[in-house]
């Protein structure tokens, strides 16, 4: 029977598998090793560090949650719903209840490269959210990237609380807090 012929992506693809059960501190060498049924060698030939292995897991990391949250946002309305913006931090709060390890990684993983909260928002977001906000709110396209700026911003501070909390905060209160934060914010780039 001719050997298996290991590839990157089946690596990632096992780290990204192993993160998902068990944490990114779980991701070792003998653990994609084994969810490939080989020996450590194919992994060492494609990574070679733990550095940009992690890398490459975090990419893909952001895929899975960026395709969550389309998803989630999909199922509930789509897009041209008034709901979207507030469906966006309601899809962040269910995916860290369904997907707590992806997650915490998510949130927490080392962002290169930001010197600026404008760095860290052009960084995170897709370029024409603050457009379709601004269409959607009847808002200044300035306002709508205030707006989303500073509910990114937010999310990433209410995000870092679910994922480090213990046991957990209910879901109906983040809501509650995510639609507060949204209505001040909302407020204060009308008044401006």
């Amino acid at each position: 029977m001719p050997k298996q012929r290991i590839t990157k992506e089946m690596i990632v693809e096992a780290a990204f598998g192993i993160a998902r059960e068990s944490g990114q501190d779980s991701v070792l060498v003998k653990e994609i090793a084994g969810r490939l049924n080989c020996s450590v060698q194919p992994i060492y030939s494609y990574c070679s560090s733990m550095e940009g292995l992690k890398k490459d897991l975090i990419i893909r990391v952001r895929q899975f949650v960026q395709d969550y949250v389309e998803e989630y946002i999909a199922m509930h309305g789509g897009a041209n719903t008034n709901d979207f913006f507030k469906m966006t931090g309601h899809a962040y709060v269910q995916l860290a209840e369904a997907e707590p390890h992806i997650f915490q990684m998510f949130i927490l993983h080392e962002r290169e490269e930001i010197d600026s909260l404008d760095a860290l928002y052009q960084a995170e977001c897709h370029p024409d959210m603050a457009q379709h906000i601004a269409e959607n709110l009847h808002i200044d396209i300035c306002k709508a990237r205030m707006l989303h700026r500073n509910m990114m911003i937010y999310n990433v501070g209410i995000g870092t609380i679910l994922a480090t909390a213990s046991p957990g905060i209910s879901v109906n209160e983040i809501y509650e807090q995510l639609d507060i934060a949204y209505q001040a914010f909302l407020r204060q780039g009308m008044e401006e």
